[in-house]
């Protein structure tokens, strides 16, 4: 093990191996680098070129449906695997890459409230985080420093804190008049917190509105991590392998991880050696990795002689209503997502009929098929052909649409394994899911829904349209390898520290214990940021296999 410039190194000077390259991944390496660690990340996917996003062209909308769907069943990049998810009430979305799926995130940037870490406490239900809200709000304000967060400080759905570090975006028309509707209810609501540049910072431009968030930034406004992590990683010294595919996570006689074998985009097999693994594959391809590298010593996957390696998968199902104005709104304008966002009913209410709440936001349609799309459940005859245009004209730039994101609490049996008979491209097994959504979160659904079109309705809508849950919404995959003070009933603990392996991390989406309602993506990264800090500052006490 060496650090701060020590002497010696295994296996090309390096100190850590890192197993992908999106959020998390880049983060702890850029921690890690600066802190002294020679470290080598592995990333199955490539560097994506701004110029070859979709977002400014005609055909974007025609695009977003095939080679840049969020869907890996659908996109079928090289750098992709398929995942069964036959079974499962939502559909996987991901993007493999450097940056991982921050490339195609809408950046939506709210952390997770303090009674999210305390539910069993609280609500008597899943279980507890081994941290607070508190040991993450400094992670969260400094992960925010790095990436360039804009939003207005004081929200009052959080505990006192530091601003955002750039001003927020505007709400724009859309906000507007949402925010007219809250207030006409009485309802809490704030200008939305953004992984998105305000004001340019170094290379990146501020934000223009091109409402295309999700099929990529053309002005590296967006903090996809490819443009506002790696290369502050790159100048620490971090080493990036692309077209480099995990298939095991390689452990010595004493069960000490030892490094990683992978493919290359030629299909040879290779062994990247390293004193520590960190994990970082997302819910999906973390517990598929870990499950991959089973062996006599570990039988059920590494690290998961608790047996919940691949269970309690959450993927935050959602609900949406379209509304229509009279009035021009401009809703072709950015940013996608969150203009102005709630978290009026985030807690638990037991007289709502269900546990946990819900996060609440507005985004813009600015395309004639997403205005379509949104329709989908009408008769084809009313929004196809002449009808379809019809809808198109009078809806264009006067429709926005209102979300509810529900928590998904944990649910031991929905889960990722490996399939049995369906392999990748280098005959990997692929992930088969099993995923049911819950009665709660069902009912969940439908109450804040129904609150949903009341709210469109005090702002003033003269139509409306119901989309009681969208399957093609799987961006969130949490808790198949969930953190825990118990090694009988957790992966890793509370700094990801695998509780069977000691060398062995998990810094992704996998380590929570619950889901919360929002998106997750400053947890993840302020979740890796503590534990990368943590790991450094412990390097004389960590086991290896020298």
């Amino acid at each position: 093990m060496s650090r701060n410039g020590a002497a010696h190194y295994t296996d090309a000077d390096r100190d850590v191996l890192i197993i992908g390259a999106g959020p998390s991944g880049v983060t702890s390496a850029r921690v890690l680098a600066e802190s002294g660690f020679k470290v080598t990340v592995l990333e199955q996917g490539d560097w994506t070129n701004l110029a070859d996003y979709p977002s400014t062209r005609p055909d974007r909308e025609l695009l977003v449906a095939g080679p840049w769907n969020p869907n890996p069943n659908i996109r079928r990049a090289p750098s992709d695997y398929p995942v069964n998810d036959d079974e499962s009430d939502v559909h996987t979305f991901m993007y493999n890459g450097v940056g991982g799926s921050s490339i195609l995130f809408a950046a939506e940037w709210p952390r997770m409230i303090p009674s999210d870490f305390r539910v069993k406490t609280l609500d008597g239900i899943a279980d507890d985080w081994p941290l607070t809200y508190e040991d993450l709000q400094p992670y969260y304000e400094m992960i925010d420093e790095m990436i360039g967060v804009s939003g207005r400080g004081g929200n009052t759905a959080y505990p006192p804190g530091e601003a955002p570090p750039q001003p927020p975006l505007p709400i724009g028309r859309i906000g507007e008049v949402a925010a007219r509707g809250m207030n006409r209810l009485g309802y809490q609501w704030w200008p939305g917190t953004h992984a998105i540049l305000s004001r340019a910072m170094g290379n990146r431009g501020g934000c223009a509105r091109w409402a295309t968030c999700s099929s990529g930034c053309p002005e590296g406004a967006k903090a996809s991590f490819d443009v506002a992590m790696w290369p502050a990683a790159i100048a620490a010294g971090v080493e990036l392998i692309t077209g480099a595919r995990a298939r095991q996570v390689t452990v010595s006689d004493k069960g000490l991880a030892t490094g990683a074998t992978w493919i290359d985009r030629k299909g040879v097999e290779r062994h990247s050696a390293a004193p520590i693994v960190i994990v970082c594959a997302n819910g999906i391809g973390t517990p598929r990795l870990l499950q991959l590298s089973s062996s006599s010593r570990f039988p059920d996957g590494l690290g998961n002689s608790s047996g919940y390696v691949g269970r309690n998968l959450m993927m935050h199902p959602v609900a949406t209503v379209f509304g229509a104005y009279e009035d021009e709104l401009e809703s072709w304008l950015g940013p996608f997502g969150q203009p102005i966002w709630s978290m009026q009913f985030a807690e638990t209410n037991i007289d709502r009929g269900f546990r946990r709440g819900a996060k609440w936001t507005i985004a813009p349609v600015p395309g004639p098929v997403e205005i379509l799309q949104r329709l989908a459940s009408l008769p084809l005859a009313e929004r196809s052909g002449a009808a379809g245009h019809r809808l198109v004209e009078r809806f264009q730039g006067k429709c926005f649409e209102w979300s509810a994101s529900v928590e998904d609490l944990p649910v031991f049996d929905n889960t990722v394994t490996l399939d049995p008979e369906r392999t990748d491209s280098d005959g990997i097994p692929i992930p088969k899911l099993r995923y049911t959504m819950s009665e709660e979160s069902r009912r969940a659904l439908d109450w804040n829904i129904d609150r949903l079109v009341e709210v469109h309705e005090a702002s003033g809508a003269t139509f409306t349209h119901r989309v009681d849950y969208m399957p093609e919404m799987g961006w969130h995959l949490l808790g198949t390898a969930r953190c825990g003070d118990d090694p009988e009933t957790s992966v890793v603990d509370g700094y990801g520290r695998s509780h069977d392996v000691p060398n062995l991390y998990v810094f992704d989406g996998s380590v929570f214990v619950t889901s919360s309602s929002v998106n997750p993506t400053s947890t993840i990264t302020a979740f890796a940021l503590r534990a990368a800090e943590h790991l450094a500052e412990n390097a004389a006490n960590q086991r290896t296999p020298l």
